[in-house]
């Protein structure tokens, strides 16, 4: 007792206070218990270092973290990454379904296999090289999308691809392949997948670099994308066999590949529970980012038509209500509308299916107990739900059916004959009448199902492999956010029209906005989920640049926003440029869309001259690129002065005749030969001073 006193002692004089008292007694043990935490925290997280790091990053988690990529492929095995670049889900279904991942998955014991949506693949740029030296083959599956641009999850990686700095050999141990989604009848015809194919090709000659293991693949989908892909896919075995095989395997006959058709385990419930509908439909989006994965919904403030009585179509004025939302927008950005199937479809669709409208159900990617069902499912969509607001919300029923859907509804054909019909459409041999009763015809989903009314798969069946995701409608917005506030409008031409097999065909998304209504009308508007889509598609930095802007009919939509933000600029006090607008529609009695605002945009000094080409007024039809020629010496003299042009409308007619028009005024005006003419068109769009928004 006596030297615990005399430490006591000992210690108050060294502190110079007394350790009898209380308030003393109680700092102290307070000292010690943070001291200790502090210790522990840092100990914890000293060990939990790697784990804390991922989940900083504010972006959207990414599915591989970077720190496991040594440990992906397992000992004796080879790493096989396919990446995607998709804008509607196609190059991600032939990436993961049994269009390639899982055939080498099933032919190939020594791949360690995985698929990467591009978007997920690095949280920084700066990440990209070094994750890409570690890969040993690779497969792209890239498509594009708009006017040779590339997909949205793709765009990062694309940007980075083709814009670093030069690169000296430094994919030493890749082996790749590439695959491009695209349509021939556009101008850009595949380019994102012949660039980064290109790229890596320049690996390929620099010692040592980068492997080609086969020639590109260039999928149609003006044709049947699906035999393209088939065809390209059938090149690779005999390679992968050499790599990923030994030499006694190789002599054996390999077992034919037999898919597996993906389905969601479905879960139904009891109609007195509420669904997930309910709650959706008073949910707003928590989400920082407004995205395509995370729309935001609002309600459509204004809806009018623009075309007059006299007019046989119907093209509709559209006013999203952006007010509380964290939805930005920049003039020539796209708006995309997720809208809903009409009625008539939806009942057609569970008619055919056999199933109650009402029924009540949810889907699910693994089995009851907890496993997995298989990478190849697509992600599932909220529930319960019932199946009409499923079929309204989530299915793509319009569209002609994949072969892959063919094959499952032969699965699940109860009638013999049927079964053996759809198996054969859906093979190679059966590539030409595909060709001609699917596409050619432009059978929808329902219509197919309705030829084969003994084919009724299952709900789990039909999401999974049947009908793909129905997909948002992008539209250029026709506004800017200079002139007009917390409002996205859009400007949308009806479709509506028989098609080769005399049904009547009825645009989703413009079938919803001509039906839908507004606030202004009544307490019960329509509403529509929305995001926004960059565009490069922009007025010059410097507003007394001349500007020529091309745009017939629904065309119009962006140079109205522009011209919004020009009469904006110049009621602050701003000095604005010339500005030509060259718009064409059949006659001003029925489809001058718009007019009025822009009369009224060349009185307030916006607009320096109204173009109007009318198609139908005259003996012959006058378009756009005529009245390009018309003036085409001040044209010219505008792009001269360091000028911007701007088309935006139809890719496959319009946009291309608009193409070859410059190219005539560039001849004519230089008085230069073709290729001479050439140069310097494709030095306007170098220069981004030639710009294009084309569907």
């Amino acid at each position: 007792m006596a030297s615990e006193l005399d430490v006591i002692n000992t210690v108050e004089s060294f502190l110079g206070v007394s350790l009898r008292s209380e308030s003393v007694v109680m700092i102290l043990t307070t000292t010690v218990a943070v001291i200790l935490g502090l210790l522990i925290f840092v100990w914890r997280r000293t060990s939990d270092r790697g784990r804390d790091v991922n989940q900083l990053v504010a972006r959207k988690a990414v599915a591989i973290p970077a720190e496991d990529d040594e440990a992906e492929a397992a000992v004796g095995k080879t790493k096989v990454t396919v990446f995607f670049g998709t804008q509607t889900g196609t190059a991600e279904g032939f990436a993961k379904d049994a269009a390639l991942a899982e055939e080498i998955k099933a032919r190939y014991d020594k791949a360690a296999i995985k698929v990467v949506d591009l978007d997920d693949y690095a949280v920084d740029d700066d990440q990209y090289e070094e994750k890409l030296k570690k890969e040993t083959m690779a497969f792209f599956m890239v498509a594009t999308y708009g006017d040779g641009e590339p997909t949205d999850n793709a765009a990062r990686f694309y940007k980075w691809f083709t814009e670093g700095k030069e690169r000296e050999a430094w994919l030493q141990h890749l082996t790749y392949g590439v695959f491009g989604l695209g349509n021939r009848q556009y101008e850009h015809f595949n380019k994102i997948a012949k660039v980064v194919d290109e790229l890596l090709s320049e690996q390929e000659f620099q010692s040592p670099g980068a492997k080609r293991l086969v020639s590109i693949g260039l999928g149609d989908d003006d044709q049947c994308i699906e035999d393209d892909f088939s065809a390209w896919r059938e090149l690779l075995w005999p390679e992968l066999d050499l790599l990923l095989r030994d030499e006694d395997d190789i002599i054996a006959v390999s077992t034919p590949y037999t898919a597996v058709i993906p389905e969601y385990r479905v879960v139904i419930h009891d109609p007195i529970v509420t669904s997930s509908e309910d709650k959706f439909l008073n949910m707003a989006n928590g989400n920082i980012s407004i995205d395509i994965h995370h729309p935001c919904r609002v309600k459509v403030a204004v809806q009018r038509e623009l075309h007059t009585l006299e007019s046989d179509r119907s093209c509709i004025h559209l006013e999203f209500d952006t007010s509380g939302s964290d939805i930005k927008y920049e003039t020539g950005d796209h708006v995309g509308v997720y809208a809903e199937n009409c009625d008539e479809s939806v009942e057609e669709a569970g008619r055919l299916l056999g199933q109650p409208l009402d029924l009540l159900f949810s889907i699910h990617t693994d089995k009851d107990d907890g496993t997995p069902l298989g990478s190849s499912l697509p992600p599932v969509f909220p529930g319960p739900c019932t199946l009409r607001t499923a079929l309204a919300r989530n299915a793509d029923l319009l569209n002609p059916p994949r072969k892959a859907a063919l094959s499952a509804l032969a699965a699940h054909a109860s009638e013999p004959g049927e079964a053996e019909r759809l198996k054969f459409l859906a093979s190679s041999q059966g590539k030409d009448e595909y060709s001609q009763w699917v596409v050619g015809c432009q059978r929808s989903l329902l219509e197919v199902m309705a030829e084969f009314p003994s084919a009724k798969p299952p709900i789990g069946v039909f999401f999974a492999a049947v009908a793909p995701r129905l997909q948002p409608r992008y539209y250029s917005i026709s506004s800017s956010p200079r002139y007009v506030f917390h409002s996205v409008h859009v400007t949308c031409a009806l479709v509506y029209g028989p098609s080769p097999t005399g049904r009547i065909h009825k645009g989703v998304c413009s079938t919803w906005m001509k039906n839908a209504v507004p606030f202004e009308k009544s307490h019960n508007s329509s509403w529509a989920p929305i995001f926004i889509r960059p565009s490069n598609f922009k007025l010059p930095v410097d507003p007394l640049t001349p500007v020529i802007m091309v745009g017939p009919g629904t065309g119009l939509a962006p140079f109205r926003g522009f011209l919004q933000e020009r009469l904006a600029l110049k009621d602050d006090g701003v000095q604005l440029g010339p500005a030509l607008l060259l718009f064409g529609c059949r006659n001003r009695q029925m489809d001058f869309i718009y007019q009025d605002e822009l009369n009224n945009f060349v009185e307030q000094g916006v607009l320096s001259e109204l173009i109007v080409a009318f198609s139908r007024e005259g003996p012959q039809k006058e378009y756009v690129q005529h009245k390009m020629m018309d003036r085409a010496s001040n044209i010219w003299n505008l792009l001269s002065q360091g000028g911007y042009l701007y088309v935006c409308g139809d890719a496959k007619g319009m946009a291309k005749d608009v193409h070859r028009t410059l190219h005539a005024i560039v001849q004519e005006q230089e008085n230069v030969e073709p290729s001479q003419a050439e140069v310097a068109v494709k030095k306007l769009q170098s220069e981004g001073r030639y710009l294009r928004d084309v569907w």
